[in-house]
């Protein structure tokens, strides 16, 4: 990177080591962030947008100056730098006869955003769209995209992140060039929920159980409240054979849910099989785990096999509801209860 320039990221060596290389005449015009959420992919997007735009003078395409009247922008909180546009979530097709303007990018659809990276920049360089933890509401809304990547306007540069690239249309994944991103190191976690001022033990133990994402390392940090936790409550409580509501499935959460819910099955596991000789991964909910009926070892791969069915099926149209179903009915199965009726009722 040249001198007197800056990108500050954690992690993403790989990522990071491909545009450190990159020049901006072999720059692509769409890119695919792929990994585990809360690894950094969004912020990576972020900081490689306002390194593009940046006016300082650079060989390769990644780094800043942070003092330029574009990177001004990126820095208040209150502007938006107006050759920087950026979506997070499903996006819509949106209506035929909108007008060319938009309100705000919450509001951006994917016919929106055709016109918007049509128009020239107004900086008279290059433009720049992020879609964040990108879905589509439809399939006509992938199809509008998917006519913009085939003919994509000079300048004009497409990110695009997502935990689950196997939802995207093949058709579009194609086109982009797709980026992976690993898991934070925990050091790395650690270090920065002290910056945010999490306690130093507090942050130790939140960065060993976050499986390298900062998001759920935040989550675990803050205590009882979150996804993680309420996860942790329904997994113990259907071991212990009650049928709690399943409010974490959903088709935004069903992805996150069942990556803890693996970690906490194969904790269960172990502590049935093993005791206290396999070190827990889930170790924010050691105290949750501790009291729980053993896991019948009969029952144990049984219920892996179902676990990695069930995050396969997550990546198709099959309802959230049945999956979470799915999945209750064989903990119940592993934890003995179901037997236990059975014995009692014969």
């Amino acid at each position: 990177m040249n001198r007197g320039l800056r990108f500050e990221i954690a992690g993403a060596e790989g990522p990071r080591r491909y545009f450190e290389a990159l020049t901006r005449d072999r720059l692509a015009h769409a890119y695919l962030f792929t990994g585990p959420r809360g690894v950094g992919k969004k912020t990576f997007a972020r900081r490689l947008a306002q390194s593009l735009l940046c006016r300082a003078e650079k060989e390769t395409v990644l780094g800043y100056d942070g003092t330029c009247a574009s990177c001004v922008l990126f820095a208040d909180a209150n502007t938006r730098h107006p050759d920087f546009l950026e979506h997070e979530g499903i996006l819509k097709i949106g209506a035929a006869d909108e007008g060319s303007a938009f309100a705000d990018e919450d509001g951006l659809s994917a016919r929106d955003i055709v016109r918007q990276m049509a128009m020239q920049s107004y900086s008279g360089g290059m433009r720049v769209l992020l879609l964040g933890d990108v879905e589509f509401a439809t399939q006509h809304a992938a199809n509008a995209l998917l006519k913009f990547l085939e003919e994509p306007p000079s300048g004009v540069v497409l990110l695009l992140t997502t935990a689950t690239p196997d939802r995207l249309l093949p058709t579009i994944r194609s086109r982009l060039v797709e980026l992976r991103f690993g898991p934070l190191a925990e050091s790395a976690i650690r270090s920065m929920l002290e910056r945010e001022g999490v306690p130093a033990d507090r942050a130790a133990r939140a960065a060993r159980a976050s499986g390298g994402s900062m998001t759920t390392a935040r989550e675990i940090a803050a205590g009882e409240n979150g996804l993680r936790a309420e996860i942790v409550r329904w997994f113990a409580a259907v071991v212990r054979g009650v049928t709690p509501e399943e409010s974490w499935v959903t088709r935004e959460t069903l992805d996150e849910g069942l990556s803890v819910v693996k970690v906490l099955a194969r904790d269960w596991i172990a502590r049935s099989l093993a005791g206290d000789a396999v070190a827990p991964l889930a170790v924010d909910a050691e105290r949750d785990l501790a009291g729980l009926p053993a896991c019948d070892p009969r029952q144990a791969e049984a219920l892996l096999a179902t676990l990695d069915y069930a995050q396969r099926l997550a990546g198709t149209n099959v309802p959230p509801s049945m999956i979470g179903e799915m999945l209750r009915m064989q903990i119940t199965a592993a934890s003995g209860y179901q037997r236990a009726r059975k014995a009692t009722s014969s």
